[in-house]
């Protein structure tokens, strides 16, 4: 394999991924993958870069080395700018930081939510984090609202969309006042770092409970334990088996393998892309499932 190529296998990035899946012709599939317009495309690539210019502590990269090309092309024709202090990386795409915002305002007020309903937190400690988003007199509006909802969950639910309603206008204030710099390529920032000091204080607070009570929980550990022990030996099995095609072993564990993907590839690079696109398309029950079967845990009754 070339660098890039090992770079690719070795430092997996689910952004990239997602621009392979969307832009990738597997077998049998029309050119062009999804066939979505350019901007679309170009929206989702938070980190306009192939995985050779990543960043070493952070191994963000927005491309693999196979879709070099594909995003090139759009690059131009959207019009899209190199970084003047560095050639290698793509300015982002003005719409990417709306797209983002998106995800950091979601994944962490939703999941606060999340550890609410599972009892991670508890009611005083959800809603107290959701109310810190709020002036004295709006926080008085809401808890009169809140007093007509019985159902805790109803509560919550009432005071998670309100956050995300004022994290949506206040991100959307900050697109709107550095426009200049983000159509230049020269903002340098994400949206929900540039938020009032009020409320980026309300949200860190819930970075930092989410962080110490649901994402270091044993429940949660318990599950990512699990998911490296399936993922890690799929993926042993599945990448042995189309390195060593002619083994009988690995015949009928590619047979596993949906024809759409490219097991047959000329190259080692094209082969093993190929098992990361089909685990990485797998829901976790199908992992599971099929970790059991090759594992000889769960054997079907002849």
């Amino acid at each position: 394999m070339t660098a890039e190529e090992w770079k690719d296998c070795t430092c997996f990035e689910g952004n990239a991924n997602t621009f392979r899946l969307l832009t990738h012709q597997f077998i049998g599939r029309r050119p062009g993958g999804f066939v979505l317009t350019y901007s679309t495309l170009a929206s989702i690539a938070k980190y306009p870069y192939a995985s050779i210019y990543s960043d070493e502590k952070k191994q963000k990269f927005g491309f693999f080395d196979s879709e070099k090309n594909d995003f090139e092309k759009i690059a131009k024709e959207l019009g899209i700018p190199r970084l003047e202090e560095n050639t290698n990386r793509f300015a982002r795409y003005p719409l990417v930081y709306l797209v983002e915002a998106a995800d950091d305002i979601c994944y962490q007020i939703m999941d606060i939510e999340d550890a609410h309903k599972l009892k991670i937190l508890t009611n005083e400690e959800t809603k107290s984090l959701f109310l810190d988003f709020f002036d004295e007199k709006r926080k008085a509006r809401l808890l009169e609202t809140m007093v007509m909802v019985t159902d805790v969950n109803e509560q919550i639910a009432y005071l998670r969309s309100s956050v995300i309603g004022i994290l949506i206008d206040q991100c959307s204030a900050v697109f709107v006042e550095n426009e200049e710099a983000i159509l230049s390529g020269t903002f340098k920032s994400s949206l929900i770092k540039k938020l009032p000091e009020s409320t980026a204080a309300a949200y860190e607070n819930c970075s930092k409970t989410a962080f110490a009570k649901v994402y270091r929980s044993s429940e949660v550990l318990d599950v990512e334990l699990a998911g490296y022990k399936i993922i890690l030996t799929l993926l042993d099995h599945m990448v042995t088996a189309v390195l060593n095609p002619e083994k009988a072993y690995s015949q009928q564990l590619l047979m596993r393998i949906p024809e759409q993907y490219e097991t047959n590839s000329p190259t080692v690079y094209g082969k093993i892309m190929a098992v990361l696109d089909y685990i990485s398309g797998m829901t976790d029950i199908y992992a599971l499932d099929l970790y059991r079967k090759i594992t000889g845990m769960n054997i079907p009754t002849l």
